[in-house]
C-alpha cells in the first residue's frame, strides 16, 4: 500500500509539480501567456478604433482656414520608404493603358501618330510633375493636389477636382479586377471568371488593410517586375527588327512604308491623345504619398519624381517606337476590347515571332500590372476622399483614420464599389463598363490641369506677397512658364477631345458615343456649379494677397532651410564627376 501511495505521489509530482513548482506557481506561469494572447487580440481590435484627433481648430477660423489646418497634419503613418516611392513613380501605374490600349492607338494613329501623341502628352506631364514636386516638397499634406486646388484656387474647384479624382480611382478597381480575370483565362479558360474576380478582390482589399506598408511593398515588387518585363521586351524587339527572329527576316522600317506612318492623318493623331493620357494616368499618385513619406519630403519626393523622365523615355518613347516597327497599324488583330490582352501589339509581336514560352511570360506581366493598378486604386480613392472630408467637402465619416493610420471608411467604400466587378457574369457587362469608363475618362486631364493651375497661382501669390523663391525646398525645373505651357496644352487637348467626341473617326455623330467620351467634363462642371449653388458663394477664388503660404510646411525655419540648401549645393559642386552623373540619373 505504502509503495502504491509513494508511486501515486511521485506521478503527481512528475505531472503537476515539475521541478518543485507548486500549483500557485503554475497558475502564475500560465496567466502571463493568457494575458499576452488576450493583449494581442485586444491590440488588434483596438487598432481599428479612431485615432486621437490632432486638430485644435478655433471657432474663429473660416471654412478655408479650417480645411488648411486639418489637411496640414493628419493621422496617416509616415512609413513609405524612399525605394518604394521611386519605384511607384517609375513603374507604379504602368498597366493596361500601355500593354493593351496601345493596340487601338496604333490602329487609329499609325506609328508616327503614336509617337507624336505620346510626345505631346509626355511634355506636359513632365511639366505637371515638376510643378507637383515643388508643391509637395513644400506642403507634404493630406490629399496633395485636391487640397492645393482648395487652398490656392477656389474651394468649389477643389470640390470638383477632388471628387472627380476620387470617382476615377473608385471606378478603376472593378475595371481592373475584370480585366485581370479575363487575362488569367489565357491559362484557365474553363474556370468561371467570377471566381478569379473574387480571389483578386480579397487579395487587393486585404493588402490595403495592411496599411501603407502593404501598399508600398506590393507596388515596389510589381514595379520591379514591370520594369524588367519592358526592358526584356525592348531587347527582344530590337533583335526581331534586325532579323533575329529567323522566319520573318529583316523587318526594319517596312511597316513605316507600307501601310505608312499615319492611319487617319491629323484627326487620328488627335484621337490618340486621350489614349496616351490614360496610359500615363496615375503618375501623379506619388503626390498623394507625400503625407506618408518616411524620409524628408523635400529630398525624397523630387528625387522620386525625377524618375518620370526615365519612365517616359524608357517605357514609352523607346518601347512605342519599337512596337511601330513590329506591327502594322492595319492589322485586324489590333481591334479588340480595352481589356483583351490578345489585342496588345506586344502579344501580337511575340506571337508573330513564334516564340512559344514568351506569350505566357508576358501575360504574367500584364496580370501583375492590372492587379497593381487595382491596388493603387484603393489607395488613391481612400486618401483622396479622406482629404475631401478633412476639408469639409465630403461627409465627415470619411475622415475616419484608425490607430494604424488606415482611412478605413474610404477603403470600405472602395470595397463596396468594387463589388461591381461581379457584373462580369452579366450579359450587360460591356455596357456597364463603358459607362464606368465614361465617368472617369477625362479625369486625368482635369487633375493635371489643376496641378498646373495651383502652381501658377502659388507662384503668383509668392510674388504678390514679396516672398523669395529661395525659401522653396525644391524649385520646379520647368519653372512658372512650364506650368503655363502645360495648362494651355491640357485645355487645348480638352477642346480637341470635344471635337473628336462629337465627330468620331469613321462614324457619324452619335449622342451616346459623345457622352461615353466626354461625360467626365460634364461631371466636373456639375460638381463645380453644384458646390457654388450649395455654398451660396459665387466668388470664392482665394485672393493672392491673403493666400496662406505657411501652414502645412514640414520645415518651418526658413533661415535654417535656406542655409541647408546652400550647403547641399556646395557639396554637389565639390562632388566628383561620377557622383554628379549618378545624382542626375537617380
Amino acid at each position: 500500500m505504502s509503495s502504491g501511495a509513494e508511486l501515486k505521489s511521485d506521478s503527481s509530482f512528475g505531472v503537476g509539480q515539475t521541478d518543485g513548482c507548486s500549483s500557485s506557481d503554475i497558475q502564475t506561469a500560465v496567466i502571463p501567456t493568457e494575458i499576452h494572447r488576450t493583449g494581442r487580440w485586444r491590440s488588434f481590435k483596438d487598432s481599428f478604433k479612431r485615432a486621437e484627433d490632432k486638430h485644435d481648430v478655433s471657432s474663429d477660423q473660416d471654412g478655408l482656414e479650417k480645411a488648411i489646418h486639418k489637411t496640414a497634419d493628419n493621422n496617416l503613418n509616415r512609413s513609405l520608404k524612399k525605394r518604394q516611392l521611386q519605384m511607384i513613380t517609375l513603374g507604379g501605374c504602368v498597366g493596361s493603358g500601355l500593354f493593351i490600349g496601345v493596340g487601338s492607338a496604333l490602329h487609329s494613329g499609325g506609328p508616327a501618330g503614336l509617337l507624336i501623341s505620346w510626345s505631346i502628352v509626355s511634355s506636359f506631364l513632365y511639366c505637371t510633375m515638376q510643378a507637383l514636386a515643388e508643391l509637395a516638397a513644400l506642403y507634404p499634406i493630406s490629399g496633395s493636389f485636391s487640397t492645393y486646388a482648395t487652398r490656392f484656387v477656389d474651394p468649389s474647384w477643389g470640390f470638383a477636382v477632388g471628387w472627380n479624382y476620387a470617382i476615377f480611382w473608385v471606378v478603376v478597381l472593378p475595371l481592373e479586377l475584370v480585366a485581370s480575370s479575363m487575362t488569367i483565362n489565357y491559362w484557365a479558360s474553363d474556370i468561371n471568371s467570377v471566381a478569379w474576380v473574387a480571389i483578386f478582390y480579397v487579395l487587393i482589399i486585404g493588402l490595403n488593410l495592411c496599411g501603407n506598408k502593404g501598399f508600398g511593398e506590393t507596388e515596389f515588387v510589381a514595379s520591379v517586375i514591370k520594369v524588367l518585363g519592358i526592358i526584356g521586351f525592348n531587347i527582344l524587339a530590337i533583335i526581331l527588327i534586325c532579323g533575329g527572329g529567323g522566319h520573318a527576316g529583316f523587318i526594319g522600317a517596312k511597316y513605316w512604308h507600307n501601310p505608312g506612318p499615319f492611319a487617319y492623318g491629323a484627326k487620328g493623331v488627335i484621337s490618340v491623345l486621350i489614349t496616351a493620357t490614360y496610359s500615363l494616368a496615375g503618375t501623379e499618385l506619388v503626390g498623394l504619398t507625400s503625407a506618408e513619406s518616411e524620409g524628408n519630403p523635400r529630398i525624397v519626393l523630387p528625387k522620386a519624381i525625377k524618375q518620370v523622365f526615365w519612365r517616359i523615355l524608357l517605357f514609352y518613347m523607346i518601347t512605342l517606337t519599337l512596337v511601330g516597327f513590329l506591327v502594322p497599324f492595319n492589322s485586324k488583330r489590333l481591334i479588340g476590347s480595352s481589356t483583351d490582352s490578345s489585342a496588345s501589339p506586344f502579344v501580337i509581336a511575340i506571337k508573330d515571332a513564334q516564340i512559344k514560352v514568351l506569350p505566357s511570360i508576358f501575360n504574367v506581366i500584364v496580370l501583375v500590372s492590372l492587379l497593381s493598378i487595382g491596388n493603387s486604386s484603393v489607395y488613391g480613392f481612400s486618401r483622396t476622399i479622406l482629404s475631401l472630408a478633412e476639408q469639409g467637402l465630403a461627409p465627415k465619416i470619411f475622415d475616419y483614420v484608425d490607430r494604424k493610420g488606415r482611412p478605413l471608411v474610404g477603403i470600405l467604400t472602395s470595397a463596396i464599389v468594387g463589388l461591381l466587378s461581379f457584373v462580369a457574369a452579366s450579359p450587360k457587362q460591356t455596357e456597364v463598363f463603358a459607362w464606368l469608363m465614361a465617368l472617369s475618362g477625362l479625369s486625368t486631364l482635369f487633375t493635371w490641369f489643376s496641378v498646373n493651375l495651383c502652381h501658377i497661382r502659388f507662384r503668383m501669390a509668392m510674388k504678390k506677397q514679396n516672398r523669395s523663391l529661395r525659401e522653396l525646398p525644391y524649385r520646379a525645373l520647368t519653372g512658372f512658364w512650364g506650368s503655363v505651357y502645360a495648362a494651355v496644352l491640357l485645355f487645348t487637348v480638352l477642346c480637341l477631345q470635344f471635337w473628336i467626341s462629337l465627330f468620331p473617326l469613321g462614324a457619324k455623330p452619335d449622342a451616346q458615343k459623345f457622352f461615353e467620351n466626354y461625360l467626365g467634363a460634364v461631371v466636373v462642371l456639375v460638381f463645380f456649379i453644384g458646390h457654388k449653388i450649395y455654398s451660396r458663394k459665387l466668388n470664392t477664388v482665394v485672393p493672392l494677397e491673403t493666400m496662406d503660404l505657411d501652414s502645412g510646411r514640414r520645415e518651418t525655419d526658413v533661415d535654417k532651410l535656406v542655409q541647408e540648401l546652400e550647403e547641399e549645393k556646395e557639396s554637389k559642386r565639390a562632388a566628383p564627376w561620377y557622383k554628379k552623373v549618378l545624382d542626375f540619373l537617380v
